[in-house]
């Protein structure tokens, strides 16, 4: 965990920096979420649009991934972070300014949203170049330990809509965003040891890599899981059991919680006992917790902890999967980590829309969860598959790092 090698090993304030832009940035990209009740009030959506309202920035983020995590190995995750954080801000204060006035535009706005989701492929890669392997897990855990940004965005969004209007919650949320850009500004700084730029045919040779697809597969259940509940349980208890905008706020809140408090837990237990170790027994906890809660428990607080446990599973997947991607692919880390980035928010989309598209074709959600629990059950065996090659491999010449 945390001890004085650590804190030696890198530099604490690029950490910090790289954490906090993280963590507003996740804020306001699932800000859709916790708002979708009452944004689907005034706008009249249906199940499917309101699934798909909830999806789009969790897509734009995916895509938005790959070409950070470009832009990092070009011009340095610092400059990179910068520009991103810019355009949220002007995305946010012209969507305040002029109003959301139909579906289209509210996709539109998801879409500048996604940028923020882009953050994941400049906050880690900032981070990582400054620690040594054996403390990647732990680095990487709190830098990714941003996703609590979710936190916010479900436990004040749908309160403060009640107040002031959804529309002028989305002003709101440029100030703290205004905010994480001055601390940004100061503190981050890019590690010395940066890797030389490639042409860009030479990003796409990962790709030739076996394990660089698995690695993508792994992310896009762990962190699609998260992020697919983080956007969708606020309309889901909603719909489901009839709660208040800000009560289901606060439920989804305090599920979001537990999966981004443990991101740091879980990719500091895969420092200790292997990322191989860590991420399998997650996969099969998520899975049953999903599959549990299809079967739409009688009471929501039953639900919730479920929802709670599944959650904690996913977040420490989460980080347990980014112990192992800088240990396979260190020169590759900036791209590698946009590519992996990318099929994460691929898989929340997935989760987040297909869960609006069940309860729409079906009258029930329950079809949903059940497929993305079959995801983590073959997530598994993938994993079990591959894990003694790993071993024996590029695993058995990392010294003191365990995978």
């Amino acid at each position: 965990m945390i001890n004085k090698e650590f804190l030696k090993a890198g530099h604490t304030p690029t950490l910090f920096a790289a954490f906090f832009y993280f963590d507003m940035a996740f804020m306001v990209w699932v800000v859709l979420g916790p708002l979708g009740v009452q944004i689907a009030a005034d706008l009249q959506l249906n199940a499917a649009q309101k699934g798909l309202m909830v999806a789009v920035p969790l897509l734009a983020g995916a895509v938005l991934r790959v070409v950070n995590g470009l832009l990092v190995d070009r011009i340095g995750p610092k400059t990179t972070g910068l520009i991103g954080q810019v355009v949220v801000l002007a995305g946010l204060l012209t969507a305040w300014f002029f109003g959301i006035h139909s579906f289209t535009q509210v996709v539109l706005l998801g879409v500048v949203l996604g940028v923020a989701g882009a953050s994941f492929a400049v906050a880690l890669p900032l981070a990582s170049r400054w620690y040594p392997p054996q403390y990647q897990g732990i680095a990487l855990g709190i830098a990714g330990a941003g996703n609590s940004g979710t936190v916010f965005a479900a436990l004040f969004a749908p309160g403060l809509a009640v107040i002031f209007g959804w529309t002028n919650v989305l002003g709101l949320a440029a100030i703290p965003l205004a905010v994480a850009l001055v601390v940004y500004i100061i503190l981050a700084k890019d590690s010395p040891n940066q890797p030389p730029p490639k042409k860009f045919v030479e990003y796409l040779a990962v790709l030739r890599e076996g394990d660089a697809w698995w690695f993508m597969f792994f992310y896009a259940v762990s962190f699609g899981g998260f992020s697919g509940l983080a956007s969708s349980l606020t309309i889901y208890f909603n719909s489901e059991y009839g709660l208040s905008p800000v009560t289901a706020g606060y439920f989804t809140a305090a599920a979001v919680f537990a999966g981004s408090l443990v991101r740091p837990v879980g990719g500091a237990v895969a420092d200790r006992i292997g990322g191989i170790r860590a991420l399998s027994i997650m996969y099969i906890v998520a899975a049953v917790a999903l599959a549990v809660v299809s079967l739409r428990l009688p009471q929501a607080w039953m639900a919730l902890v479920v929802f709670i446990i599944g959650m904690l599973a996913l977040g420490m997947g989460n980080g347990s999967v980014f112990q192992l991607v800088p240990q396979r692919f260190r020169r590759e880390i900036g791209v590698m980590t946009g590519l992996v980035g990318m099929t994460g928010g691929i898989g929340g989309f997935y989760l987040a829309s297909s869960l609006g598209y069940s309860k729409q074709l079906t009258g029930s959600y329950q079809l949903g969860f059940l497929l993305f629990a079959g995801l983590a059950a073959l997530a598994l065996l993938g994993l079990t598959g591959i894990k003694s090659r790993w071993r024996t491999t590029w695993g058995a010449s990392l010294g003191l790092a365990r995978i």
